[in-house]
């Protein structure tokens, strides 16, 4: 650096040594590090890296509590990166695991489609994928842990349509384009409502998981369906940016139900804005990740699925969930 001794000043003879040593138990820490992880390759998991779509929404904060709190359970050293939603920055986090030697990869999809490509690159290094919460297109995973999305979608139509007395008009708030559990949730949804031919689907638009998307939307949704009476949250942000959009409607007027059993999303059920959310248990869903990432990593058989199940959740029986 600028501020080092010239060459041949006082100390700097005793600095030169000091920089040497530094630099030797960097050569050592760096090759104990490679003996680690080679350790973990053979003798079972010991390294494990997650990447998840994002931290900026309770319900994967959640998931990676779940996560290291099973990860520190079994003796694993788990990194967990977040991708910022962003499908590019998903790709170089999972080239980083697989050139770094992990054990096993758990992956939560920005895109389910553009993940493809990091994940065959495990394949090939032959490090066992683990999808948590959202599939992966087009590369081979050891198992999917997911909530059953398309069970809960009919949960959440039959919830609404209750609560409507099986006549009214809804939106519905969609969620990142691409995601597998949008797609589940959208499917499982529309099947519940062919048992209430009553209630009509006036409009549907993503907001990609996202409070603040949500609120938007929903502000402009309003304004072109002023006499809607339920809406469909694929998630609890969405439907939270929804309530704070229809203000003294929500609760009323207007039904919502979400969908994830955030915190947040059950206060709102407490409180009457929200009428429902289908609960899901994020830091199950990470416990159980960890747990296939380690069988997987050991070469032990895993399920191509794992489903964990999911509930509705009203004013009712929030008590139970909080």
């Amino acid at each position: 650096s600028s501020a080092g001794s010239a060459p041949g000043a006082p100390g700097s003879g005793r600095r030169g040594a000091l920089r040497f040593a530094g630099a030797a138990l960097a050569v050592a820490v760096v090759v104990g590090g490679v003996s680690y992880l080679n350790s973990g390759s053979s003798g079972g998991a010991k390294k494990v890296g997650m990447s998840l779509s994002t931290l900026n929404n309770p319900f994967f904060v959640q998931m990676k509590e779940g996560a290291q709190a099973e990860a520190e359970k079994a003796g694993i050293d788990l990194t967990v990166t977040d991708a910022q939603n962003d499908a590019s920055q998903q790709a170089n986090q999972l080239q980083n695991f697989t050139s770094s030697g992990v054990s096993s990869i758990i992956v939560n999809p920005v895109d389910s489609d553009a993940v493809g490509p990091g994940v065959r690159s495990a394949n090939q290094a032959d490090i066992p994928v683990i999808a948590a919460d959202r599939g992966v297109n087009k590369a081979d995973t050891a198992t999917l842990v997911a909530s059953d999305n398309v069970a809960g979608g009919k949960l959440a139509a039959d919830a609404l349509a209750d609560r409507l007395g099986g006549k009214g008009s809804i939106v519905i708030l969609q969620g990142t384009a691409g995601t597998s559990a949008s797609r589940e949730r959208g499917a499982g949804f529309a099947e519940g409502l062919k048992a209430h031919p009553g209630i009509k689907v006036v409009a549907k638009q993503p907001a990609d998981f996202d409070r603040t998307k949500g609120l938007d939307v929903m502000t402009n949704l309003i304004q072109s369906h002023p006499d809607i009476t339920g809406v469909f949250a694929e998630n609890d942000e969405m439907a939270l940016g929804a309530v704070k959009a229809l203000g003294g409607k929500a609760g009323k007027s207007v039904s919502v139900v979400g969908f994830d059993g955030t915190p947040d999303g059950l206060k709102a059920v407490g409180a009457g804005t929200l009428y429902a959310s289908v609960a899901q248990q994020p830091s199950e869903l990470g416990r159980i990740a960890v747990q296939n990432a380690v069988k997987a990593a050991k070469g032990d058989t895993v399920e191509k699925t794992v489903k964990v199940p999911v509930k509705v959740v009203t004013r009712e029986n929030v008590a139970d969930f909080s």
